[in-house]
């Protein structure tokens, strides 16, 4: 499992990779063609209740997934965008199996 963290105009922060890949493992392990991971963080100074952006690209067999969140906070974006991913997962997967 390959995670590539990128912030762009955010500060690094370890505990947020740290959460991060916790919550990628749970896919890689269910999604065992799952090749690496890009994150993006970012923050949207225009945004005034929300502005934190989470992106999430995953590199796989075939074409890459990818999905985007903004929240209030960091840790609720990357839920929210796990969740989106592991939709398309799912998805994936069904072809996947049906061949």
């Amino acid at each position: 499992m390959n995670v590539n963290f990128r912030y762009v105009g955010v500060d690094i922060s370890e505990s947020l990779n740290t959460f991060t890949e916790e919550k990628l493992n749970k896919l890689f392990n269910r999604y065992e063609f799952i090749i690496g991971a890009t994150v993006r963080f970012k923050h949207d100074d225009n945004s005034h209740t929300k502005g934190k952006i989470c992106d999430i690209e995953l590199s796989l067999p075939g074409p890459r997934i990818f999905a985007t969140s903004d929240e209030s906070k960091y840790e609720v974006a990357v839920r929210s965008t796990i969740s989106d991913l592991e939709r398309q997962l799912k998805k994936r997967k069904e072809v996947f199996n049906a061949h």
